[in-house]
């Protein structure tokens, strides 16, 4: 799947176009490496994620076929930092 669609579908990031523009400005790293938004996601990869005021280190548990639930959604990644 890729970045922005797992942003999107797990609600780290509310929209795709978000997660989109978010990766291009470069505060989106998969594995401590810069992500565009094409790149493609497996389990154990590492998505930091810098904000404004705060970075969010999540480890990715599992990367789902389609959308997912609300409820299912937290399931798909571990927050680190």
């Amino acid at each position: 799947m890729r970045l922005d669609k797992f942003l999107k579908v797990s609600r780290l990031i509310k929209r795709r176009t978000v997660a989109n523009s978010v990766c291009e400005s470069a505060r989106v790293f998969v594995n401590d490496n810069p992500a565009k938004p094409a790149k493609v996601l497996k389990a154990g990869d590492v998505i930091t994620i810098e904000f404004k005021e705060n970075i969010k280190k999540v480890r990715v548990l599992k990367v789902p076929n389609g959308n997912v639930s609300i409820n299912e959604a937290a399931s798909l990644y571990e927050i680190i930092e």
